[in-house]
């Protein structure tokens, strides 16, 4: 398949839709509706047969994660408009509250083939020696280990709590899950209604002693259920449910506060405690108790979800690490650049023979963590800027900094205290950075900065040295192993300037007068873009070809999207690769002909953000413009974060984004979903026994163009057209 039968192939031409107003509200699809369509998409994933059994186990875990965050986080803000009366329509001319009832039907039917998904998935697992029981189906045995099991391991952390007037409603954590109990007491029968946290600290899976090659596992509640008598003696278990809430988990902090520290650890106390926007619950939950927990929780009937099934299916994730790689993905171990090998590892040399990207998780992002470290013990380097959004726990770049903090290199970490859910864990970095005697800032109160840039000064000679690394994902070994990023290293002096610049605006507000290669938001990010747009067009007025391809994971904007509908009647053919929301409808005739959207969803979690204009010349080519980018287009993105737009100007670089990784991503069949104009996905037909191309696999076996070494480039595949 080439980029031209992307365009045709299993695709109908545009349609008309009469009942659409194509210059009202309805040319842009609902972001909440299309982020629900993602997630069935992820859903659909756990009924792959070609994904293996364990790894289709982990979709439905992500989807399930992907929906509680969700509602934490969009339905929240939405509920919270309702309430308080909000009737300004979305861009796509929805209320709040409108809103709220499509994402309630939506999400109800999401919940239900979960469900549906996990006993499919479960006899299967079972089928394969991997057995999930109930508590009616153990053994003698089992009942003798899960005794001891309880006793030593489980019951000093549980804690009965009693509903009554003397012991007031407990709190409930967001995603916390509780047992609610109906008991009689034996002696005279007097009821009583208790609750039981589900402790977090325990594993959600007991594993039962198992015959070789067979694993057996017991949900934690079962195990619990069992033992009632020995948290409630004298009683007898009469009825119970479990119930997992979810809490609006958005933060408010004071614009002027004068510490903001201080300021993010008051407000994620107060998210703890935010308001239940649903609550799920296990059938047959007896009527008197379920109004009580409602009335004390605040919850409303339409924020009541039953389920006949598994409540707080994020934790199936558990069964996921069961010890049976013939029910996973085949190991991938990620390749080392050749390049960097040439050099005996050293990554100040390899950068400066040329610039080099690197496609993670394909190439291994221990080479961004050496960058840092070979900086932190270089005694040539002077000084380090690193930006950090999004890290692990035992961050090995924050440990480097530190290193080279307390070698008395000058080191300045930007953390962003407003990473959503990250919050708590950037202070513990910035004070660590501190102790250290790195200099940390925080950026801007109202704004969020997402750029991912690290500098690297060295002295060589007589001169300083600038070392940039560009990246479109996080500083973060862990989620670096499944999401595809970018990192761009490059001792370009442009290049370098221009971060340099961006650093100042965010340590000390100096916004920058002019950048050389790059565009930041919010000041020229969104303009450059649309300016780009309004290029293409006036190529195709003129005659010569124009091309745009995008990738990202999320279109929202409805500027861009407007420009983009206006080079599409332009004559401009674009081709987006959208991993989640999308707001454009494609193939509308009259609107959006000649735009065609598709979505990779695979072993990998697509996150790179990449843009290519024909610059009149199509794609590929030589002079066409290509950039990468830490934003997607959305206005927060675009408006309310500091973000960095990068033009890439090595040759090499240009022809392994263009004809290598879009390409390859043009032309994914095995993975891939095309976008119908009424905003729903079809996953993309493939022939039973015909060659599908798959992009993932494609990188996993072949090298990067600009990574390669001494062997040189000749034998790299350009992908311009699929191969078998």
């Amino acid at each position: 398949m080439t980029h031209s039968d992307f365009l045709t192939s299993d695709i109908a031409p545009a349609i008309e839709m009469p009942d659409l107003d194509i210059t009202g509200p309805g040319r842009f699809f609902n972001r909440e509706l299309s982020w629900l369509g993602f997630n069935w998409r992820v859903l659909e994933e756990a009924e792959n047969p070609r994904v293996p059994l364990l790894e289709r186990l982990r979709f439905l875990s992500i989807s399930a994660n992907n929906l509680d965050e969700f509602f934490t986080v969009r339905v929240a803000g939405l509920r919270e408009l309702a309430q308080g009366g909000h009737t300004t329509p979305a861009a796509d001319g929805l209320s709040p509250a409108e809103q709220l009832v499509l994402i309630h039907e939506d999400a109800r039917k999401l919940m239900q083939a979960q469900q549906r998904v996990l006993t499919d998935l479960l006899q299967d697992l079972e089928a394969n020696g991997v057995t999930v029981l109930t508590r009616d189906a153990l053994t003698p045995l089992d009942h003798e280990f899960l005794g001891a099991c309880f006793l030593n391991k489980v019951f000093p952390v549980l804690s009965p709590l009693a509903i009554d007037p003397a012991h007031p409603f407990p709190f409930i954590p967001n995603t916390g899950y509780t047992l609610a109990l109906q008991l009689e007491r034996l002696r005279d029968k007097k009821s009583l209604q208790a609750l039981l946290p589900v402790p977090r600290q325990i594993d959600r899976f007991i594993t039962l002693p198992s015959p070789p090659g067979q694993y057996r596992f017991l949900p934690l509640e079962e195990m619990l259920i069992l033992h009632i008598g020995d948290l409630f003696p004298g009683y007898r278990l009469k009825s119970h449910f479990g119930f997992q809430v979810l809490r609006d988990s958005d933060l408010e902090v004071e614009e002027e506060a004068e510490d903001l520290v201080r300021e993010f650890e008051v407000a994620l106390k107060r998210r703890r405690r935010g308001e239940v926007v649903r609550m799920t619950h296990s059938a047959g939950a007896p009527s008197r108790l379920m109004a009580v927990i409602m009335k004390e929780l605040g919850v409303d009937a339409d924020e009541l979800v039953e389920l006949h099934g598994m409540i707080g299916m994020a934790d199936l994730d558990q069964l996921v690490k069961t010890d049976r790689p013939d029910l996973l993905w085949p190991s991938f171990t990620s390749r080392v650049p050749e390049r960097v090998s040439d050099f005996g590892g050293d990554m100040f040399a390899a950068i400066r023979q040329k610039d080099m990207l690197l496609h993670h998780p394909y190439e291994t992002f221990d080479m961004v963590i050496r960058f840092l470290q070979q900086a932190a013990r270089d005694p040539d380097v002077v000084a380090i800027r690193q930006t950090f959004y999004r890290t692990s726990r035992d961050s090995p770049i924050v440990e480097a900094l530190c290193e080279a903090a307390e070698a008395g290199k000058s080191v300045t970490a930007l953390v962003e205290l407003k990473a959503r859910f990250d919050e708590a864990a950037n202070i513990r970095q910035s004070r660590r950075l501190e102790r250290a005697g790195a200099h940390v800032v925080y950026g801007f109160v109202d704004l969020k900065t997402h750029a991912k840039i690290s500098i690297v000064v060295r002295r060589e000679g007589d001169k300083l040295v600038t070392y940039t690394h560009y990246g479109t994902g996080n500083y973060h070994p862990i989620t670096a192993r499944f999401y595809t990023d970018l990192s761009l290293f490059t001792c370009d002096t442009k290049l370098g300037r221009d971060a340099i610049k961006v650093f100042n605006y965010l340590s000390g507000y100096a916004q920058p007068e002019s950048l050389d290669n790059l565009a930041i938001s919010p000041l020229t990010l969104k303009t450059r873009l649309i300016e780009m747009i309004g290029a293409e067009i006036d190529h195709a007025k003129a005659g010569r070809p124009a091309v745009i391809w995008a990738k990202m994971n999320s279109l929202i904007d409805s500027e861009v999207i407007d420009a983009l509908y206006r080079a599409s009647q332009g004559g401009v053919k674009i081709s987006l690769i959208i991993r989640g929301i999308c707001g454009l409808r494609p193939g509308v005739k009259g609107l959006s002909d000649n735009i065609r959207v598709k979505s990779v969803v695979g072993r990998f979690l697509e996150h790179s953000r990449i843009v290519c204009f024909g610059n009149g010349f199509g794609l590929p080519a030589k002079k066409a413009r290509v950039f990468i980018s830490s934003a997607d287009w959305m206005g927060r993105n675009l408006n309310r974060r500091v973000e960095t737009l990068v033009e890439i100007n090595n040759a090499t670089v240009k022809a392994q984004i263009v004809s290598q990784i879009m390409a390859a991503n043009l032309a994914d069949v095995a993975q891939s979903w095309l976008m119908k104009p009424d905003g729903s996905f079809k996953r993309q037909e493939t022939v039973e026994g015909e060659f599908a191309f798959n992009c993932h696999r494609f990188f996993m076996e072949n090298p990067s163009l600009s990574g390669r070494g001494s062997a040189g480039a000749s034998d790299v595949p350009k992908l311009t057209h699929t191969e078998d």
